[in-house]
């Protein structure tokens, strides 16, 4: 239609001012002008403008209005232009309308009409970047949330007593509110739904009978903690960790360990939150990771995740308990990545600083520790990393040094 518009005179009036092509399906924003749907919407939703590209005015009601009157008149004068080789636009298909979702989201509360509505957002919300900022706009995560609550707070409506590989309300209400990708404010709102909500998806991820559901909650807490405030991270219960810690057990996915692995390395930092890890038993859970998986991405996380539960006590003391723990963390250096490296060195620092008894030591030495420290020194790294490396060596330097098999000058 582009090529058209040098041979046919187009009305200035059917064109979108930011396409500037002939406009196929005609919609008014909230400022008063008329742009092209697609174009809109991807100026909206996909680039992420919160502003008229006209009237640059903030666009406060995201809803689109069809202009069927401007619609109608570029369907005639492309009929009445047909001679000229232009084609005429077909009618577009109803677009989703907030009063569409509402009607679906106050049908979910129906007992006999809430699978079927749940369902239909679900199709929805997976259609397009417009239909999740209408769903959120309009409250959807009010409605959603309360399903969560009523089904995972209340003990005589365990997911658990469901079929197993039967879809419940509760299933497909968390698959949609994680395919909203709610913004900040949203994800900021769910911390302050009744019932704790963060306590509601922990009951998700110990009870549900979906590998689904269960990565879908792990995933909506990860996004939800990285907007968090600090007491919102502080204050996390025991049971957390221990779900957290059975997540990456049971493998549920691949992208439940990832937004697993990427939620502690959020938290751990914070409060007791270190120890509370180490109860769980996630130390003996990462480095069994370390052992079976291959993927780079993952493995640095397990080793950021990993070096931030050895700052306590508790941790590096489940990383001494395991059979493998010292040499495994040791083999990992220069075989991932530059940051599994620095933080393999930093567990290690840590250890041999804050643990480093007669059999750690030993130990260190034995299972290869103490070779890896010295190529550490003598390979292009990062001078922190050699300077852990460094201490570690000379702070042991009078054991490792009668081994025959330690050539190096550990005093240097």
């Amino acid at each position: 239609m582009g090529d058209l518009q040098n041979e046919v005179e187009v009305p200035r009036f059917f064109i979108c001012p930011i396409s500037l092509e002939i406009m196929r399906d005609p919609v008014t924003l909230s400022t008063g002008i008329t742009y092209d749907r697609d174009s809109i919407e991807k100026w909206l939703f996909s680039q992420k403008n919160d502003f008229c590209p006209v009237t640059k005015q903030v666009v406060v009601d995201i809803d689109l209005t069809p202009n069927h009157t401007l619609r109608r008149l570029i369907q005639s004068w492309c009929t009445l232009n047909a001679s000229l080789g232009v084609e005429r636009f077909p009618t577009p298909r109803p677009s989703i309308s907030k009063t569409d979702i509402i009607k679906l989201l106050k049908e979910s509360k129906s007992p006999h009409l809430q699978m079927n509505s749940l369902k239909r957002l679900k199709t929805i919300v997976s259609e397009n970047e417009k239909n999740k900022r209408l769903m959120e706009s309009v409250g959807a995560t009010d409605y959603l949330t309360t399903i969560l609550n009523n089904m995972f707070n209340d003990t005589n409506a365990m997911t658990s007593s469901s079929p197993a590989g039967e879809v419940t309300a509760a299933d497909e209400a968390l698959s949609i509110l994680c395919h909203l990708k709610l913004s900040k404010t949203g994800l900021k709102s769910l911390f302050g739904k009744t019932g704790d909500f963060v306590e509601t998806l922990t009951r998700v991820m110990q009870r549900a009978t979906s590998y689904d559901s269960r990565a879908y909650a792990v995933m909506l807490l990860k996004s939800m903690f990285e907007v968090a405030e600090p007491m919102q991270v502080t204050s996390l219960d025991p049971k957390f960790f221990m779900e957290l810690t059975q997540i990456l057990k049971d493998q549920v996915s691949q992208k439940a360990t990832k937004a697993t692995l990427k939620l502690l390395i959020n938290v751990c930092p914070w409060g007791r939150n270190r120890i509370k890890a180490a109860e769980a038993g996630v130390v003996r859970v990462l480095i069994d990771t370390l052992l079976d998986c291959t993927e780079k991405r993952v493995l640095e996380m397990v080793m950021i995740v990993l070096y931030e539960v050895c700052q306590c006590a508790e941790g590096r003391a489940d990383l001494l308990k395991h059979e493998g723990g010292l040499a495994v963390v040791s083999k990992k250096i220069f075989r991932v990545s530059p940051v599994a490296s620095e933080r393999a060195v930093r567990i290690l620092y840590s250890v041999a600083m804050y643990s480093g008894n007669a059999r750690v030591v030993q130990e260190m030495l034995e299972v290869g520790v103490v070779e890896k420290l010295l190529l550490v020194l003598q390979v292009d790294c990062g001078s922190k990393m050699k300077e852990k490396a460094r201490e570690i060596l000379k702070v042991n330097s009078r054991v490792w040094k009668k081994s025959p098999c330690v050539i190096y000058d550990l005093g240097t």
